[in-house]
């Protein structure tokens, strides 16, 4: 970067480790074997994708076998989500959701809609949380599959992964988490969770974009989502990016061995941000559960301002964050997140997202609090609304 930027949007992507990069730059130049050849080259880039295989499965407690690269987080959700329910059609065609997964999950679901699916949307209560008894009443005859993310992309809330998980296996329904957000922020072990299959992206826990793989246990009915050759035990066709794969196991493998000293630095640059904007800025209120959230994240709600001018205000002072989900960065909708937990459309408008990385710094906050008030008061002052709260009007 050409200037000092602090970096506060973890959760949209990571910069790539020194350490991830350091073991993917011989699979971008000397070891450049196509790892279906049977020569040398071949052969030493088929070794590393199964090692970097192991070192997936060994963070999420799974079998090297029952782990599936991709091409992203999004490619694993849609392969999941569709793959399960074509392939069990012949048992029904019900799906449950939630209404605040990721649009990787939710148009995938759209999709299926489209097809003759019927998927039930479950909503969520202020916080963000998922009830596991409203999962357990929607169940049909037909339910197929459960699908709920592991973490909420936007309010950082973390979800009853466990119990919704033994809900699914007592009735032998297959159960599909998108931990995209989680991996390698919150321990995961798939048979404790009665998790059948979860996706994760390399870019959130700072390895490449442009990769991210499929846990796939064992048994699991689920048709190929991408056809051609023979890669990935012929279920998942295309050359392997075998680079950015030798990428996403270092980098999961060192983000688990990691975990406990990472989450202590970032739940207290989380706890400390979230306790001095709520006693400094009013109207202001923290999306998401105070607790259950991942250990980097903030997400709050300014009333009386527009997130889009907040965000280009700080990027003057040098700071990046987000209001949202960086997928849907383009939209003018408000968030679909922000809304399913309560808040009107133009309170949504004006949320702001931090989420913190392992470099980031008490005295980053610092920064991020020397501006952030006065930028939020000088927007306030161009709202008629804020006008009247002066005056002491009401506000509806």
């Amino acid at each position: 970067m050409d200037r000092k930027t602090i970096y506060f949007d973890h959760a949209a992507t990571t910069p790539v480790s020194s350490e991830v990069l350091e073991k993917m730059l011989p699979y971008l130049k000397g070891n450049f074997g196509n790892p279906s050849s049977i020569y040398f080259l071949g052969r030493e880039s088929k070794k590393a994708i199964e090692e970097a295989r192991e070192k997936v499965a060994n963070a999420i407690g799974a079998n090297p076998r029952e782990i599936f690269f991709t091409g992203s987080g999004t490619e694993a959700d849609n392969w999941a989500i569709k793959g399960v329910a074509y392939s069990n059609r012949n048992k029904g065609n019900h799906i449950i959701t939630t209404s605040i997964e990721h649009h990787a999950v939710l148009h995938a679901c759209h999709y299926l809609e489209s097809d003759g699916f019927e998927v039930t949307y479950l909503p969520v209560d202020e916080n963000g949380l998922v009830s596991p008894e409203d999962v357990l009443k929607e169940i049909k005859p037909g339910t197929i599959l459960i699908s709920v993310m592991f973490a909420n992309n936007e309010i950082g809330t973390i979800q009853p992964i466990k119990e919704i998980g033994k809900i699914a296996k007592d009735r032998g329904i297959i159960f599909h988490t998108d931990a995209v957000q989680a991996v390698g922020s919150v321990p995961i072990d798939v048979n404790d969770l009665n998790v059948d299959l979860l996706s994760m992206s390399a870019h959130k826990l700072y390895g490449p974009k442009g990769v991210g793989a499929l846990y796939i246990r064992k048994g699991v009915k689920i048709s190929s989502f991408i056809h051609g050759g023979a890669q990935e035990r012929g279920r998942r066709a295309s050359t392997e990016n075998v680079a950015g794969i030798v990428g996403l196991g270092e980098a999961i493998k060192i983000a688990t061995e990691n975990m406990e000293e990472n989450n202590k630095k970032l739940m207290s640059l989380r706890d400390r941000t979230i306790e001095e904007v709520l006693e400094k800025i009013p109207y202001t209120r923290l999306n998401g559960d105070r607790y259950k959230r991942l250990p980097g994240n903030v997400n709050f709600s300014f009333e009386f301002i527009e997130g889009e001018s907040l965000l280009l205000m700080l990027d003057m002072k040098g700071i990046a964050a987000s209001s949202g989900s960086a997928c849907t960065s383009g939209s003018l909708d408000p968030s679909h997140v922000l809304l399913a937990i309560g808040l009107p459309h133009e309170i949504a408008h004006g949320s702001l997202r931090i989420t913190f990385g392992k470099d980031n710094t008490h005295e980053d906050i610092d920064a991020l609090m020397d501006v952030l008030p006065e930028i939020v008061g000088r927007l306030r002052e161009m709202s008629p609304l804020y006008e009247k709260v002066k005056r002491g009007n009401q506000y509806v």
